[in-house]
């Protein structure tokens, strides 16, 4: 019996030790490991793509042991969604799309890259159909395309790729979960756990931390810098039509204003902080800039060299170096005939108010009027001959040489044929023309 007490109390001590032994030992989770904080926010294009892959490349180099992506953003590009799912797939770190608010569209596949996804309460995921840059459903064959690629990343986490094609076809019958035919999935943060999208859901990043038994690892959080967010602004959709619009608009004024002044230093800032934006976002390389200045090059001596061919050579160069800058070339379509029609505008208003006499114009355009008034005289005018009498030393058919005061002059009849020898009589001078008529019919 004492035996079986003794073994009891034993067994007592080690229950009571126990507990407070893996307590302290679950507390201590993820002590000495280092958790990236990266937030992935805003519209998708290039620039976010440039500054998440810097984001990887700094937690590899730091030894990360897990990087979490916190998402906001309506989406964006496809290409750029794509792109940024090829990262998220060569980082052999462990990753966590953690979505704050909304992770639609471009978001929802970029998420579903993830190794796992949590949610806010009040997060929702997908809508993620194609959006053409004018607004209008893309072709068949890049939604189709698009549809691939999110079951591709759905099936990648092994979760029922039919949800992923429903938030991107509208042909998917999910009344359940308010998604009938002619709908996109959205899905919020309790229907995302119900059908496998979401490993949970959290309140805050510390609530996340715990559920990644990571609440006592080091945090550190990334951000873009000043040169990353400039390029993200001046590379998305919206922007890009406005600075080509400027660049035209003060090129055209510029043509219109005395020497070089303002308009024409708004156009090259315009066109500087483009290709600066692009350049930063990898979208363009130094040979698109020397492309750019062969083009501009061109243009200038078109006007010294008249001919055409120059010109011409030198605005394709320009257009050409635009569209080597963009991996959407249906937006920059768009984007270069709006600088366009606001170009055609404005020259058609300025010359309309202020003419051709102003600028560059000046310089290239003959203003100069040949009048009486200013002292210019085509061909003297003998008005005093008109009256005088003499006689016609040749026939007059009906011109020909009268002699009058001892004067030979060169005369026409009025019409009529006068021999030589015959009396005649000025009646008209107009310039060199003098005309004469017979004595006898003037009689």
């Amino acid at each position: 019996m004492k035996k079986i007490a003794r073994l009891i109390w034993i067994l007592s001590i080690v229950c009571l030790v126990f507990p407070i032994f893996f307590s302290g030992h679950s507390a201590a989770e993820g002590e000495g490991k280092k958790v990236f904080i990266v937030p992935l926010e805003n519209e998708v294009e290039r620039g976010l793509e440039s500054f998440l892959e810097r984001s990887a490349n700094e937690a590899r180099k730091q030894g990360a042991d897990h990087i979490i992506f916190e998402v906001d953003t309506p989406g964006g590009s496809v290409k750029a969604a794509k792109n940024i799912a090829q990262i998220f797939q060569a980082i052999e770190i462990p990753t966590t799309a953690y979505i704050k608010k909304d992770a639609l569209s471009a978001g929802s596949y970029i998420s579903m890259n993830a190794d796992q996804i949590y949610m806010d309460p009040n997060a929702s995921m997908g809508a993620a159909g194609v959006i053409t840059s004018d607004g209008n459903a893309a072709s068949e064959k890049a939604q189709s395309a698009w549809i691939t690629a999110m079951r591709s990343a759905a099936k990648s986490n092994d979760r029922d790729p039919i949800y992923a094609e429903a938030m991107a076809n509208k042909e998917i019958d999910l009344p359940e979960l308010r998604a009938g035919k002619g709908k996109f999935l959205t899905l919020g943060a309790e229907e995302a756990m119900q059908v496998g999208y979401a490993e949970g859901i959290v309140d805050s990043r510390q609530q996340l931390l715990e559920r990644l038994d990571l609440s006592d690892a080091e945090t550190i959080e990334t951000q873009a810098t000043l040169t990353e967010n400039i390029a993200r602004f001046i590379t998305n959709p919206v922007v890009v039509p406005i600075l080509l619009s400027i660049a035209s608009l003060g090129f055209v004024v510029e043509l219109y204003s005395p020497g070089f002044g303002i308009p024409g230093i708004m156009g090259f800032s315009a066109l500087i902080l483009f290709f600066y934006g692009h350049m930063v976002a990898d979208l363009a390389g130094y040979e698109v800039i020397i492309f750019f200045l062969i083009g501009v090059v061109c243009v200038v001596l078109e006007i010294f060299v008249p001919g055409g061919i120059l010109g011409v050579i030198g605005v394709g160069a320009i257009i050409g170096s635009l569209f080597l800058s963009t991996d959407d070339m249906g937006h920059m379509t768009m984007s270069i005939a709006i600088a366009l029609m606001v170009s055609i505008i404005a020259s058609v208003l300025l010359f309309r108010f202020m003419g051709l006499e102003r600028g560059f114009f000046r310089n290239i355009i003959l203003s100069d009027s040949i009048s009486t008034e200013k002292g210019y005289i085509s061909s003297k005018s003998r008005l005093e001959l008109i009256g005088l009498e003499g006689a016609t030393l040749t026939p007059l058919r009906p011109s020909g040489t009268g002699i009058f005061d001892g004067e030979r002059i060169d005369v026409v009849s009025e019409g009529g044929y006068i021999s030589s020898g015959t009396q005649v009589k000025i009646v008209k001078a107009e310039g060199t023309r003098v005309v004469v008529r017979e004595l006898d019919k003037e009689e």
